[in-house]
């Protein structure tokens, strides 16, 4: 399925400051030094392991703001799973833009596309099953659109962007409000008439008061598969049933069976491993 790109107005400052930051003061003194001006070439993007790709208009974009002269042609686009060696896009042009771009690119290419990898893996773990997996804001500062472009493209859905997208109660708000009740209460009265309101839970006496308050979803964070099946069947219906905690590929499967609607995973933004794509050179001249 096609994923839907992000306006570039969302990406274009990322991918601006990451060059500025690799050319520094005085730009490609090594490209500027070996490779001859006028020199094009044209190189390929491989797959170095199975994967699934995210983040190729990043990368066209580094090579378009280097150099407005090389062109992008995408094989395999966003969303696609590749193998081990597959060739996934050919980028030719202008030799010198197109090696002070490679890092650039391949930095974002890599990072997103291993994001992408993990929800696909993820999603793999829970499938035959409703629940959803779904993204957190444990994101690198920065890169949060990006980041959760890259959860969709693998297959995966998106939590909140933000603070300011619904009112989630979590176990520290629980504390200092001095309990789910009051929580809740002064949650309502701020809200505005299209804001949701979940609720982080530890127990299921903490579910039940929360069910009480009609909340729109209820985070079940921490709970074992019995524990949740439990809860998803006090809920009957009544909220959004959220799976948090730790959960691996491994897990999942048990954690999806208890019927929640959704399993949120923090580690396939903050600790994804990057999928190895390399860029060889194909022809000069």
């Amino acid at each position: 399925m096609a994923i839907p790109p992000l306006p570039s107005i969302l990406f274009e400052p990322l991918v601006h400051s990451a060059l500025a930051e690799d050319l520094g003061r005085a730009g490609d003194l090594t490209g500027d030094a070996v490779v001859p001006a006028g020199l094009h070439a044209e190189m390929t993007f491989v797959a170095r392991q199975p994967g699934v790709i995210a983040g190729f208009d990043l990368a066209a974009l580094a090579f378009r703001l280097m150099d407005p002269a090389i062109a992008l042609r995408i094989a395999r686009p966003d969303g696609s799973a590749v193998d081990a060696g597959e060739a996934i896009a050919i980028v030719s042009g202008p030799a010198r833009g197109l090696l002070s771009a490679e890092r650039t690119a391949l930095n974002f290419l890599c990072h997103l596309s291993g994001i992408a990898t993990a929800t696909a893996v993820m999603v793999e773990a829970v499938k035959g099953h409703k629940a959803k997996i779904v993204c957190t804001r444990k994101t690198t500062p920065g890169l949060r659109a990006v980041e959760k472009y890259a959860v969709r493209a693998g297959g995966g859905s998106n939590h909140r962007f933000g603070l300011d997208d619904a009112i989630l109660i979590k176990d520290n708000h629980i504390a200092i409000a001095g309990g789910v009740h009051s929580a809740v209460e002064r949650a309502r009265a701020h809200a505005g008439h299209m804001v949701k309101i979940e609720v982080e839970v530890d127990t299921l006496d903490q579910l039940e008061e929360a069910l009480s308050l009609r909340v729109d979803a209820v985070l079940l964070d921490n709970m074992t598969p019995d524990e949740l099946a439990h809860a998803v069947r006090l809920v009957g219906g009544r909220a959004v049933t959220e799976a948090s905690g730790r959960i691996t590929p491994e897990t999942a499967s048990a954690i999806a069976a208890s019927g929640v609607d959704l399993i949120s995973v923090g580690w396939i933004t903050h600790s994804a491993p990057v999928l190895d794509i390399g860029l060889d050179v194909l022809a000069k001249g």
